[in-house]
Formats: C-alpha cells, sequence, structure tokens
C-alpha cells in the first residue's frame, strides 16, 4: 500500500475542511439542508416511507431493528466477491487503505499468505471489484428505506470468520456499531450484511437482541476473556442478560439490514471452514459529523488513529471523523463538496 499517497489524499481533505481542531459540537454536513422526505409519521421512527418493503416488513423493523432479506444477493456476485479476496489474501492485488485483519490466536509465525489467517479485511472502498457490493442496485433499493434517496457507504468489511484455534477468541463481544462512527443521526445509518455461505450457530452466525435499537449508544471496552479478544472487538458490559436473543441462520445471498444501535454479536466457529460475510455500513449524505472528544468513542478513537498512521500513513493529527471524511463514497443520489 502506498502509505505517502494515503496520507497526502487526507491532508489535501483535511485542507479542504479548513479547521481541522474545531472544539466539540461542530457538525460537518454531508449534504445540504435535511431533505423534505426526511419527516417520518410517529408510528415510524427508523424506516422511510417507500414502495419496497411491506407494512408487515416495517413494522417489524420498527419493533426489532432488524430486518432479514432472503436470497438478495445473486451466487454469481458471491463468487466474484469470494475471488477477489482470495487474490488478496495471496497478495495478488493490494488495494489502498485496506486493512487486513487476523485472529489475536494466529501466531505471526503461521501467517502465510492463506484466506484461513486472514479473519477479516476492511475498508476496501479502493478495491473495485469488492465495492461492487456498496453499488448494486438490490442492496441500495433496500438501503434507501433506511436512509432515504442520499446514500453514502461509509464503512466496508468482508469478514472470513476462521475455524477456531480452541480460545474461542474467533467470537465476537455484544456491541452496538455506532460505537465506531462519528456521524449521526443513528436513524439515518444502517448496515448491509450479507452471507456468503450458509451460516448458523456451528459457524458463528449473528446473535442479535431485539429491540435494543430503542436505547442509546452504551460504553464499549475490551471484554477480559481469558483466550484473548481481538483488535477493534469491543463489547458493552452493561446489556440486560436475560434480554431474548435471536440468532440468524442464514444461506448464502441472505442479507440482513441493521441499525447501528442494535445490540448484537456473533458466536465462535466451531467447524474446520471459514465462515464469510460481506457488509457495508451506509448513511444519508444529510447526516452530520461529530467530534467523539469528551464522548465514550474517545479511546477508540485513539486506537484507529494510531493504526491509521501506522498502516497508511494517515497524519497524527487527524481526527476519526477526517478518516470517515476521507474513506465515505457517494453510492446514489447527491452530496456537496466539503
Amino acid at each position: 500500500m502506498n502509505q505517502s499517497r494515503a496520507g497526502a489524499r487526507l491532508r489535501t481533505v483535511l485542507g479542504h475542511l479548513g479547521q481541522r481542531s474545531a472544539g466539540a459540537g461542530v457538525a460537518y454536513p454531508t449534504s445540504g439542508a435535511a431533505s423534505p422526505n426526511s419527516f417520518h409519521p410517529p408510528q415510524f421512527q427508523y424506516t422511510r416511507d417507500n414502495n419496497v418493503l411491506s407494512l408487515e416488513q416495517r413494522q417489524f423493523y420498527e419493533e426489532n431493528g432488524f430486518l432479514v432479506i432472503k436470497n438478495l444477493v445473486s451466487d454469481a456476485d458471491i463468487k466474484r466477491f469470494r475471488s477477489e479476496f482470495e487474490r488478496i489474501c495471496q497478495g495478488e492485488v493490494k488495494p489502498e487503505q485496506l486493512t487486513i485483519m487476523r485472529d489475536v490466536a494466529i501466531a505471526k509465525s503461521e501467517r502465510v499468505p492463506s484466506e484461513k489467517t486472514v479473519s477479516k479485511v476492511q475498508d476496501f472502498q479502493e478495491d473495485k471489484e469488492l465495492f461492487r457490493y456498496c453499488a448494486l442496485p438490490e442492496i441500495l433499493k433496500y438501503v434507501e428505506c433506511f436512509t432515504g434517496p442520499n446514500i453514502m457507504a461509509m464503512h466496508t468489511m468482508l469478514i472470513n470468520k476462521p475455524p477456531d484455534a480452541g480460545k474461542k477468541t474467533s467470537r465476537h463481544p455484544l456491541h452496538q456499531d455506532l460505537h465506531y462512527f462519528p456521524f449521526r443521526p443513528s436513524n439515518n445509518i444502517v448496515c448491509a450484511w450479507t452471507a456468503m455461505e450458509h451460516i448458523d450457530e456451528k459457524n458463528g452466525c449473528l446473535c442479535v437482541l431485539p429491540g435494543t435499537h430503542k436505547g442509546h449508544l452504551k460504553p464499549h471496552s475490551y471484554p477480559k476473556w481469558e483466550g484473548g479478544v481481538n483488535l477493534m472487538y469491543y463489547g458493552i458490559q452493561d446489556y440486560d442478560e436475560n434480554c431474548p436473543r435471536v440468532h440468524l441462520v442464514m444461506e448464502k445471498g441472505d442479507t440482513v439490514f441493521f441499525h447501528p444501535l442494535l445490540i448484537h454479536g456473533s458466536g465462535w466457529n466451531k467447524t474446520q471452514g471459514c465462515r464469510k460475510a460481506i457488509s457495508c455500513h451506509f448513511a444519508s449524505s444529510d447526516c452530520h459529523y461529530i467530534d467523539v472528544k469528551g464522548t465514550s468513542q474517545e479511546i477508540f478513537e485513539r486506537e484507529v488513529m494510531e493504526v491509521a498512521n501506522r498502516l497508511h500513513g494517515i497524519p497524527k493529527d487527524a481526527m476519526l471523523r477526517d478518516l470517515y471524511i476521507f474513506r465515505g463514497r457517494l453510492v446514489k443520489g447527491k452530496r456537496i463538496n466539503l
């Protein structure tokens, strides 16, 4: 990856912003005035008026904070995404800004070029093949039901949960995705998460706590697990342990859309194969950025910016919102120049 080029590009973005170190409370809009279509009747707080979702589907998402659409992404597209992931793991392609992550249980000596040693690739916005996922019409027509017509792709991942090494490190603690995002409002953000193969409790399917999207952002920290915790795998500690849980059993191509405040996680992979899924967090370009200094997200900001500086040469004085402004991509509608 070209670190100097990445750093230069972000410095250009920061120059356009003008004041990088503005105080708390300053917001950077990603588009002009709020769309008149952003008004929602009281009974629909989390979905927009649309002709895609049935009334029953809207009501389900409003009550539960997630919705599974069966067989949404084609086998042909998934095959292409899988092939590109393998090429990345083999080092055949090296997209700029891409971050390759490995399970904490995998020793450095075992990190040969192989998909079994890579647990996740994220920020693949510079990889044209993987980024096609974020612009698939079948994905965007549902995303628009939650964000409105002006859509930004903000955070991308291909998750390759490896066979657990025996320490349960392949699991992901219960968390809220909003902890990772410096933009608001939360109701204008949605994740699309597509299974790339059959996924169930054996290989670590998603576990969601229905209705928890109606709450607030909780403090997150690393859980004290005996086997260790993967980098950036934050979890919440004060959720109601008696809250009902739903394990999302999904087939290849099935896609779940969920709210960024929905509490969710995933179990450890008890099988011998890797469990793959591809996802993108989308936000309305009517959202605004916030300064996370003084909030529960500040520790995460410090950690992620240290990694961004080390891997990609991102300026040390950049902020979390700068990183998302830099990486966000318009995939539908309009966005003003920052």
